[in-house]
């Protein structure tokens, strides 16, 4: 054998191994089972799909009719990185044979927060591989109650559908639903779960008799853990959203100035404002029912039919943090992601309780995000909205969408 060959296979060996290594990292395309690991050790599985586009793995992660994209996968060796579109979250995993491993990462304004992550490929089953034959069907709407004692009770809403064994549907608050869950129904259990990069839930319960849910259980996160019951109730409702968030007395107008993701300050008194009918969001990137708010406004045709009408939005964001670069990088990612056509502010203000009145005096109290304050061509603060029922409640977000059309249309009606 010559110099030359015994220097050439060598490098052949290199190359094919590496290449073989190369061909065999790839994720298995398909539905796979995903289960994240709570501190208190409970499960909390999800699905999703993954897919091949122009050569490179993508995600969509599934509950009930939404299939979330994450397109932002990379592989390097054994390495798995997948970074959430929104809500600054991301997998940093291993991949085990077909398998992977790993944590899912919480990028929070101070720290991060991880959770134990385990996701196996073909797997399309979510909580049970065989459940049992349903005992009860609990289809239909339901007035549960999440806490104990009387100061930290909640009442919510619950609206379920069942197929067989299959469970979807939500919980609505005075804040917002809990958007799309889905699970099974097993005997008498009830599994729900949840997973979109933010919300990560777990919903478990005892079917009583077909009336009654007990025992419920509900895990949020790493270490969120809170206890539930429901009662099946064709008419359980909220209060009235228009009713929840106030002005103080005497006030009719509110004011602020607040700089863009670029350090430009806009203010309520600028130009464009001037004889309009403005919708302010008070919003965070960081908050799901936040973007269901924004993606209405955009991809729901709200935004280009009535801007051209005489309507201007504009969003401010309450960031986890108020240091004003780490804000602008979560905003822009929330702009982008949604091409977000009118203003997001970044007030330099937290979520965190009384921070959103401190930097908006007028207001009487703040229940939560997001809330939407609705301003005539006046100037005047005519509606405020708290919290938003998105898709995933069904009729409850066509009813709001026809009844926040027709508020729109009256205002644009009224003179200047």
């Amino acid at each position: 054998m010559t110099l030359k060959s015994r220097l050439i296979l060598p490098v052949l060996f290199i190359f094919s191994t590496f290449t073989i290594a190369s061909a065999q990292n790839k994720l298995t395309t398909g539905v796979w089972r995903g289960v994240l690991k709570t501190q208190s050790g409970n499960q909390l599985p999800f699905n999703f799909e993954v897919t091949t586009v122009a050569g490179h793995p993508q995600l969509a992660i599934i509950n009930g009719a939404e299939h979330y994209k994450v397109p932002d996968v990379k592989i390097t060796g054994d390495s798995v990185f997948i970074k959430m579109p929104l809500f600054d979250s991301e997998f940093r995993l291993k991949l085990d044979g077909e398998n992977l491993t790993g944590n899912w990462i919480r990028h929070l304004g101070d720290h991060d927060t991880q959770m134990p992550f385990a996701a196996t490929p073909n797997t399309s089953w979510r909580f049970l591989r065989d459940p049992q034959t349903p005992a009860f069907d609990v289809t239909g709407r339901w007035a549960a109650v999440f806490g104990e004692g009387t100061d930290g009770r909640d009442e919510l809403v619950g609206e379920f559908k069942q197929t067989g064994t299959r469970l979807t549907g939500t919980f609505l608050s005075t804040t917002g639903d809990y958007r799309y869950l889905e699970g099974s129904v097993s005997g008498d259990k009830l599994y729900l779960s949840c997973f979109d990069g933010c919300h990560a839930f777990l919903f478990i319960a005892n079917i009583k008799d077909g009336k009654t849910l007990t025992e419920g259980t509900m895990n949020s996160g790493l270490t969120g853990t809170d206890k539930w019951t429901a009662v099946k109730d064709a008419n359980a409702k909220l209060p009235d959203a228009y009713s929840l968030t106030a002005l103080k007395p005497g006030y009719k107008k509110i004011a602020f100035s607040f700089p863009n993701i670029n350090g430009r300050k806009v203010s309520l008194s600028d130009p464009r404002f001037k004889n309009k009918v403005v919708i302010v969001q008070i919003l965070g990137s960081w908050c799901p029912n936040c973007m269901d708010e924004t993606n209405f406004i955009i991809n729901s045709g709200y935004y280009k039919k009535y801007h051209q009408k005489g309507v201007e939005v504009v969003g401010l964001a309450y960031e986890r943090t108020t240091d004003f670069k780490k804000s602008q990088k979560t905003v822009a990612q929330l702009k982008d992601h949604f091409k977000v056509p009118y203003p997001l502010l970044i007030t330099g203000y937290t979520p965190s309780k009384g921070d959103p009145m401190k930097s908006l005096p007028a207001l009487a109290d703040f229940k939560g995000f997001p809330t939407t304050i609705i301003i005539d061509k006046k100037g005047n603060v005519r509606k405020i909205h708290t919290g938003f029922n998105g898709p995933g409640t069904g009729e409850h977000y066509t009813e709001f969408v026809v009844e926040f059309d027709k508020l729109t249309e009256d205002l644009l009606a009224e003179k200047g």
